[in-house]
């Protein structure tokens, strides 16, 4: 069996200040993630009415360039700043393309 392209959709809510340090952070992600082995797309959007709201589009080819994905240096750093700049944690759901 092939493995199945699966779209990521993450959203992130910035606490009240922290708006512009989240949008820089997560900017910063989309660079490295593009070069990635799997990545087809890694789309950062911001909701023009409310600026503290972000949200990742993503497509992969697979679960395992996802996985893969997660464990580069450049997510991991974040991780821990997610307390100091979010609300809670992203919003994470992964869908798998059918049609």
């Amino acid at each position: 069996m092939s493995a199945k392209n699966i779209t990521v959709i993450a959203t992130f809510q910035a606490k009240p200040g922290k708006e512009t340090e989240l949008k820089n952070a997560l900017i910063g992600l989309v660079a490295p993630t593009r070069k990635e082995a799997g990545c087809i797309n890694y789309d950062l959007h911001a909701l023009p009415e409310d600026p503290a709201k972000f949200l990742f589009h993503e497509n992969w080819t697979s679960k395992a360039h996802l996985d893969a994905h997660l464990q580069n240096t450049h997510i991991t750093t974040l991780l821990p700043r997610v307390g100091e700049l979010c609300v809670a944690m992203p919003d994470i759901t992964i869908w798998e393309k059918i049609a």
